[in-house]
């Protein structure tokens, strides 16, 4: 009985999606800040300008701190064995895949995403559902790292299948010279 030595697991990349999905939500709080700064004060009864302020304060967290919170509750993590999926602001999901079982991966990309260098990183495990990284900055580079990690990480089970078939052809190749 042979023991095979793992190497450790270690992280190859953390990632988020681009960052321009926050580019308008910072503009509208600008817009927001700039408004309430000029309305505040600018009526004659306290509870006017209350309100005024009460409205910008709202708004600002519907409209900027919402996508915020959003971005940041999801991440995508690669190590060496598998890709972690975490998403979720009040009810945290994880999803693992892992390197070893194999998996198909497409990059797609949308006009604005192409001049970024960003795309949606579709990793079809056979199972209804592919799991999609979303806009992530990168994205090709991503795809060869995921076709690098799945060769290198093959199971046992996996390159003892491909030996053998490696060894069949082989055989076969041999009996059609005769």
């Amino acid at each position: 009985m042979t023991s095979e030595v793992r190497a450790p697991e270690s992280v190859v990349a953390r990632l988020r999606s681009h960052g321009r999905a926050l580019v308008w939500p910072t503009i509208a709080l600008l817009l927001i800040v700039g408004f309430g700064f000029y309305f505040v004060g600018s009526f004659s009864e306290l509870w006017e300008n209350l309100a005024v302020l009460g409205a910008a304060i709202a708004l600002a967290l519907f409209v900027w701190l919402l996508p915020v919170l959003s971005w940041l509750s999801r991440q995508y993590t690669i190590t060496t064995r598998r890709i972690v999926v975490r998403h979720g602001i009040f009810v945290r999901v994880r999803q693992e895949l892992l390197h070893s079982r194999g998996y198909d991966v497409i990059v797609r990309q949308n006009a604005v995403q192409s001049v970024f260098g960003s795309g949606d990183v579709h990793i079809n495990t056979g199972l209804e559902h592919p799991v999609i990284l979303r806009d992530i900055p990168g994205a090709h580079l991503v795809q060869e790292a995921l076709h690098d990690l799945m060769e290198s990480s093959l199971n046992p089970i996996a390159a003892r299948r491909q030996l053998g078939q490696a060894a069949a052809s082989d055989d076969t190749s041999r009996w059609g010279t005769r």
